[in-house]
């Protein structure tokens, strides 16, 4: 089994905390994680950013499945730090984050302006944010952990209940909604152009073409991923077997645990839908979300206010 030191570390944190009134708790977890995450940061290669809901967990599946192929590794821990370069140290150091979240708050500021961190290869997955907040509101309500959703609310200056509030009021919030996901993006937009080292990959692109978004990350990442290697990769991550293999308990993460059998809404591999939150919203409620992307979200992205392709942000 593929083991992380961090991982190993990240536990220490949270158990150790856990006994604290929550006040502490909140405050002793939010500087040691942060610190953890940017001691990973640096002994990283290459961080992968990305927003809850972007399908990060299918682009870590990918990466991890193209090294598996290529080195005969296992695939069954998915890859979030150092997994698969404590197999083999040909395998890069990854930092899989969302760079901006909870204790993460502020961590582009760092990585832009940190000499060191300044160098890492820096990966950032966009996705559409109507669809981001579709499946992010299911994500906070059904799936989000304990110690995540205590963190993200003591943040906030208006704190939600889970429980209680509706799928309209969160898409409309102005700390977690639709206009954080757009904040959040126009951040990393800022950031990334301040990188000599970044790549932007759009979800869209990547499930129109799997074969090339892959041969484009290995080109970033320096490797030389066959057309075999690739191939295996896209079969192994497809959706419909990859939610096999959630649903059969294959993978070891955590976050690709089987929560409910009987609430599909509860899956990690839910639907993957481009333009889903069309067909899950009212048509007025629709129009509100087109808006905000068309005025507020930086146009380099290409889902709003122009149609300025989002490679321009990627140092080639």
């Amino acid at each position: 089994m593929a083991i992380s030191t961090d991982r190993l570390m990240r536990r220490l944190i949270l158990g150790s905390t856990a006994a604290l009134p929550r006040g502490l708790r909140v405050a002793a977890r939010y500087r040691w994680l942060l610190s953890l995450q940017l001691a990973q940061a640096r002994r990283s290669d290459c961080a992968v950013v990305r927003h809850p809901k972007t399908g990060g967990t299918w682009l870590r599946v990918l990466i991890t499945r193209l090294y598996a192929a290529k080195y005969g590794l296992p695939s069954q821990r998915v890859v979030r730090t150092d997994e698969l370069n404590n197999l083999d140290g040909r395998v890069p150091v990854f930092l899989s984050s969302s760079g901006y979240l909870s204790w993460e708050r502020g961590w582009g500021d760092i990585v832009a302006t940190d000499p060191v961190l300044r160098e890492k290869k820096l990966l950032l997955l966009a996705r559409h944010p109507g669809d981001i907040i579709v499946s992010w509101y299911i994500q906070f309500t059904k799936r989000t952990s304990a110690f995540k959703r205590e963190m993200m609310l003591a943040e906030m200056q208006d704190p939600i209940d889970r429980e209680t509030i509706d799928r309209w009021d969160y898409i409309r919030h102005p700390e977690i909604g639709l206009p954080h996901v757009i904040d959040y993006y126009n951040y990393w937009h800022a950031n990334a152009a301040r990188l000599p080292h970044a790549l932007v990959v759009r979800y869209e692109d990547l499930r129109s073409d799997t074969a090339a978004q892959c041969e484009r990350i290995g080109a970033f990442l320096g490797e030389d991923f066959s057309p075999a290697h690739i191939d295996d990769a896209v079969d192994f991550a497809s959706f419909d077997k990859l939610r096999e293999k959630e649903q059969s308990g294959y993978f070891d993460n955590r976050s690709l645990t089987l929560r409910n059998p009987g609430d599909p809404d509860t899956l990690k591999v839910r639907r993957g839908k481009v333009g889903g939150y069309r067909d899950d919203l009212a048509p007025e409620q629709v129009a509100w979300v087109d808006e905000q992307i068309e005025t507020r979200l930086a146009s380099a992205y290409g889902y709003g206010g122009g149609s300025e392709p989002v490679r321009k942000l990627a140092a080639s």
